[in-house]
């Protein structure tokens, strides 16, 4: 069966320098088993494959139900340098609740 994590969860995103931060927080326990599961760093890297040039890290925070991922070199240098669109990453959390997963 699939999903999109937007079905299970919401998110926020923002800038670390040039880092990506994405953290996508459950809205009860069934999601966050289900996040904790299928939403892997390695799955979170192929969906921003066009933008993030380094590794995605993967912090859990079971606490309040939430995955937090750190994309590395997807910014373009930070958002006073860079020239992308989003330069802070702060729509890259709806582009991850839009991705499916297997469940």
């Amino acid at each position: 069966m699939k999903i999109k994590l937007i079905d299970i969860a919401h998110g926020r995103s923002g800038d670390k320098g040039d880092a990506a931060n994405i953290g996508i927080i459950a809205y009860d326990d069934k999601g966050y088993k289900i996040l904790e599961k299928h939403l892997t760093a390695d799955k979170v890297k192929e969906h921003f494959k066009g933008i993030c040039k380094g590794k995605v890290e993967r912090f859990e925070l079971p606490n309040i139900r939430a995955l937090n991922f750190l994309l590395h070199n997807t910014l373009g240098g930070g958002g006073t340098v860079s020239l992308k669109h989003d330069a802070q990453g702060k729509t890259l959390a709806a582009a991850l609740l839009r991705m499916e997963i297997d469940i």
